[in-house]
This record gives C-alpha cells, sequence and structure tokens, in this order.
C-alpha cells in the first residue's frame, strides 16, 4: 500500500501535482496558505489539514511547492512548519525551485529530527503540471529517490537523479538559463517575422516541427500570436529564478552576459506591473523597443 502523501502549495503548478497523485490513488492531505485554494481537491477526495505540521504528523512523505526560498523557510522551519511536526524516517520532497545553500540547510534541518529531503524542482509549465508530464531533477540519496519515485512518477515523466543534496537545484537553475534563452529567441523570430510581413501562423506551421522547434515555441508562440498572456509561469517566478541564477552565477565566477540581459528585459516588464503574466510576455519589451507588435495585422 502506498504511504500517505502530505502536498503544501496549491498554486499553478501545485494544483495539477497534487490532483494526479490523487488520481493514481495516493492518499492525500493538503494544505495551502490560501485555504480555498484546497477547496476542489477536497471536493476530489483529498484531507485538508490546517498547518503543515498537521500535514508532517500525518503523513510519512510531504511534497513542498511554493514559490520561493523563504516561503520554503516558512512551511518547513517557521511556526506551525513540518519540522515541527515531522517524524524519524520521514521524507520531505521540495518541489520549489530555491537557493541550492538553502536547500542544503533545510536539509540538516530535517535530518536533525531524523527526516530525510529531497529538492527535486520541476520543469513543463502549468500545462505539464496538469497532464503528469512534468521534468523532475533530484538531489538527494539515492535510497531516498527510490522510495519518492512512485510520487515522482505520478507527477512526471522524466524523473532524473542528477546527484547529491543540492543538485537538483543548481540543474534546475540549468535549466532556466536554457528557458529564458529559447524564449529570448522565440520573441526575435517572431517580432522579425512580424516586421517581414509574412503569416505569422503559417510561420508557426512551417518551424515547429523542424530544427528551430522547442518546447517553448511549440507552447508559448500560438499564445503570442493570439495576445494571450495567461501564465503557464509568471514573470515574477521567472525573474525569482533568474535571480537565483545570477546569484549562483557570481558566487561561481561564471559569466552569463546573455542570461543577464534577458534578466533586465523582464525587469522593463515588472516595472510595467506585468508580474503575473506569462513570462511569453517577454516579447512586449522587445515590441517597446521597436513599436512592432506581434499577432496584430502587418
Amino acid at each position: 500500500m502506498a504511504e500517505k502523501v502530505g502536498f503544501i502549495g496549491l498554486g499553478i503548478m501545485g494544483r495539477g501535482m497534487a490532483a494526479n497523485l490523487l488520481a493514481k490513488g495516493f492518499d492525500v492531505t493538503v494544505w495551502n496558505r490560501t485555504a480555498s485554494r484546497a477547496d476542489g481537491l477536497v471536493e476530489a477526495g483529498a484531507a485538508r489539514a490546517e498547518s503543515p505540521a498537521a500535514v508532517a504528523r500525518g503523513c510519512p512523505i510531504v511534497i513542498t511547492c511554493v514559490s520561493d526560498t523563504p516561503d520554503v523557510e516558512a512551511v518547513v522551519l517557521g511556526s506551525g512548519g513540518v519540522l515541527e511536526g515531522v517524524a524519524p524516517g520521514s521524507l520531505v520532497i521540495d518541489c520549489s525551485t530555491i537557493s541550492p545553500q538553502a536547500t542544503l540547510e533545510i536539509a540538516k534541518a530535517l535530518e536533525a529530527k531524523g527526516a530525510s529531503m529531497l529538492d527535486a524542482p520541476i520543469s513543463g509549465g502549468s500545462e505539464g503540471a496538469e497532464k503528469g508530464t512534468l521534468s523532475i531533477m533530484v538531489g538527494g540519496r539515492a535510497e531516498d529517490f527510490e522510495r519518492a519515485r512512485p510520487c515522482l512518477e505520478a507527477m512526471g515523466t522524466t524523473i532524473t537523479h542528477v546527484g547529491t543534496q543540492g543538485a537538483g537545484q543548481t540543474v534546475k537553475l540549468v535549466n532556466q538559463i536554457l528557458v529564458v534563452g529559447n524564449c529570448v529567441a522565440m520573441c526575435e523570430a517572431l517580432l522579425f517575422a512580424q516586421a517581414g510581413g509574412v503569416d505569422l501562423q503559417k510561420t508557426f506551421d512551417a518551424i515547429s516541427q523542424g530544427a528551430a522547434g522547442s518546447w517553448m515555441f511549440t507552447n508559448r508562440a500560438p499564445q503570442i500570436i493570439r495576445r494571450d498572456w495567461s501564465p503557464g509561469f509568471m514573470v515574477s517566478l521567472q525573474q525569482k529564478d533568474l535571480r537565483l541564477v545570477l546569484a549562483a552565477a557570481d558566487e561561481m565566477g561564471v559569466p552569463i552576459p546573455v542570461t543577464a540581459q534577458i534578466f533586465n528585459l523582464y525587469r522593463t516588464l515588472e516595472a510595467r506591473g506585468l508580474h503575473e503574466e506569462g513570462n511569453h510576455a517577454l516579447i512586449k519589451a522587445l515590441e517597446h523597443l521597436s513599436g512592432i507588435e506581434v499577432g496584430t495585422e502587418a
């Protein structure tokens, strides 16, 4: 029989992930800071806990998926947090994207209580969370990874044990460098197509299955063409991840000038109050520079 699983954090990603655990037959207990976000999952069969500590008391496996390093620290180490309820032998799986150094510190605090931790950040957008097709990159002990595998396979299709504690977060930051690089290339290409007067949909059809195709282009170019800024991943979260990338790169002495430039393009969107739009809204920064709007008649 599968172990009981607790799920903390029911945002854009977490709701779909918890729903997939339920659909795969797991006994799931949920908690979210805004309690109403748990209502649909409770109606679908999940139990509701009153605090992260209560989740940990009732579940030997606890998954967290929240926005930023301080949020993970709050739900795990803070008052009423997982650390207060966790039992020896429990496993905490953090699917958030946070500082690799903070991951190590949180893991040490859990280990002092006899619990284990995996850092298991995710990629694939809200679509992947809903469909259970996420890519999950996992750092931690091999035996903990094998214990977590059934849960991870309920939420994703590409599950990779990438190394020891903290390696999952480092690989996720590698992922984010590539995500924003692909995003800005897509935006430049669509702007070029718009300026050249070609049909954007036909351009998409011609390119998407060839060598220039990518997940980003397949999933986000159609949204740009129809001026749909609903987020699979919000600008504010993209910027949070890029701040982690830039801090880690600075610490390691790694030059990432293109990524830094993309970060500053996103800052112009934040300055315009567009932080809750999808990360593909990056094209608006290029539109502002060019005076060209993509998706309208050339």
